[in-house]
């Protein structure tokens, strides 16, 4: 495993500084059954490795009039519903009977596929499930089936967010996201969600994994139509198969020869990707009485910052933002007496941004928050980081700055999406965001599980027998 960095972890790294600990990226747990399909497939569970407490309130959502706890308990929660629009309890239940069907199939019969052909989706279940699925409808019309209360259909299409595109633009099938938020419930790994990449860097090494760390690749080489080693700017390893998690873009576009690369330039300028990022990552010498773990400030129109991603990219004018408090529920992420903060900030991809930009939306994004919580944030700030897309490419050549990958659009599905194995290079394969089944982290450890198989069934196409290691395995994947 060749890592750029020092640490393990890639997008999903720690910051330490000081006595803060940070998590740079994905900072939400969700889909927990997804996690523990990964350490039982090597006899482990999840609890061997950390702890993991339910969040209650799941979240707090800020509108330009009030702000809402959503509660964790399915009871409460369509309690709330029922207090915002007359009948939506009822509807809310018959919304998620659909949401769980497109779960359990989704997640039964749809995203373990390498993505190849349509035949893998020759499936007489669901061929008759197919209507009920919704492939081919938006997410922004079936949810206004439901409910008309603007704020109850912003909290259902809130989670669509982080699959990258707009919720026209999204296919219902993805309402099983709300089944994931408000059944299965928003998760902490105490610790930070740093635990996830120890647990795993932790397994890997038990098995015999070697990590090199400060490697940053230079190129792959190719003989025969066959990646033969991988360079890097200390040394060359050689290897009979190799997966790229890093972003698919540069691997095709930076580390292979031209005539090796499946996409062209237009081909990816032509991608609809999900949205880049400014974060801000703070310390507080005290703590916040207001705040909760996760909270989301919707409190300006969604219309405007939604078109400034997608439609007209460009810098919001005044943006919608997401603030992470891990040390509410995590005394070991701060100082006694301080506070962990982490501010996210969606924004277009192939924006150019400079100190002057990341300061102006610093303080827009602290005034609010101010504002909303009636109480003093500015004068506590003791430790104060930020990153912004150009870190994204910097720091993880990211196509555009990405911080998510490809918008999940009806068009960069499954078999549409750039795929698993490379078609010029036979043992090339690629995993993560910018493939099946897509951005996330649950989507990221389906990805990795999906192309092992793709990987163990090229060697066995090769006419190799199964390395002694994996065949003796009780837990192995089913080829």
């Amino acid at each position: 495993m060749l890592e750029r960095h020092e640490q393990p972890g890639g997008r999903a790294r720690q910051l330490k500084a000081s006595g803060y600990t940070f998590d740079m990226g994905p900072s939400w747990y969700w889909m927990p059954d997804v996690f523990e399909r990964f350490f039982a497939q090597f006899g482990k569970q999840v609890s061997d490795y950390y702890q993991l407490v339910r969040l209650d309130p799941s979240y707090k959502v800020y509108w330009k009039d009030d702000a809402i706890d959503i509660p964790a308990d399915y009871g409460a929660l369509q309690q709330l519903f029922e207090r915002m629009e007359k009948g939506s309890a009822t509807r809310l239940t018959k919304f998620m009977e659909g949401a769980k069907f497109k779960y359990e199939t989704g997640m039964n019969k749809l995203v373990y596929k390498p993505g190849k052909s349509l035949t893998e989706f020759a499936d007489m279940d669901l061929a008759k499930g197919l209507l009920k699925l919704q492939v081919f409808s938006s997410a922004s019309k079936h949810i206004r089936q439901y409910f008309q209360h603007p704020q109850l259909i912003q909290l259902l299409e809130f989670p669509l967010l982080f699959l990258g595109a707009l919720p026209e633009n999204t296919p219902a099938l993805y309402s099983l996201m709300n089944y994931a938020d408000m059944k299965l419930g928003t998760w902490y790994p105490m610790g930070g969600m740093y635990q996830i990449v120890e647990a795993m860097y932790a397994l890997a090494k038990s098995l015999g994994v070697t990590f090199y760390f400060n490697e940053e690749v230079r190129k792959i080489e190719v003989k025969d139509n066959k990646a033969t080693a991988v360079l890097t700017r200390q040394n060359t390893f050689e290897g009979d198969a190799m997966v790229a998690s890093a972003d698919y873009n540069h691997v095709e576009q930076h580390l292979l020869d031209p005539q090796y690369r499946t996409y062209s330039t237009n081909y990816w300028d032509q991608r609809v990707m999900a949205p880049s990022c400014l974060i801000y990552y703070i310390g507080l010498n005290k703590k916040l009485q207001h705040i909760r773990h996760h909270s989301l400030f919707f409190d300006v129109p969604f219309e405007q910052h939604g078109a400034e991603i997608y439609t007209h990219p460009a810098w919001p004018q005044d943006p919608l933002f997401y603030v992470c408090c891990a040390s509410q529920t995590d005394d070991a992420v701060a100082p006694a007496g301080g506070e962990n903060l982490f501010i996210l900030i969606p924004v277009a991809t192939g924006m150019t941004d400079d100190e002057a930009i990341r300061e102006r939306y610093f303080e827009l994004a602290i005034k609010r928050l101010e504002a909303r919580l009636g109480e003093a944030v500015s004068s506590a700030i003791v430790y104060r980081r930020n990153y912004a897309p150009t870190d994204f490419s910097n720091d993880y050549s990211a196509f555009k700055g990405n911080a998510y990958g490809l918008a999940n659009t009806l068009l960069q599905t499954a078999i549409l999406k750039p795929s698993m194995h490379s078609k010029k290079v036979k043992n090339l394969f690629y995993t993560g965001q910018l493939t099946v089944p897509g951005p996330g982290v649950p989507p990221s450890i389906i990805s990795g599980e999906i192309v092992a198989r793709e990987v163990l069934k090229y060697h066995v196409e090769q006419g190799s027998s199964i390395p002694t290691n994996f065949k003796n395995s009780p837990n192995r994947l089913p080829i």
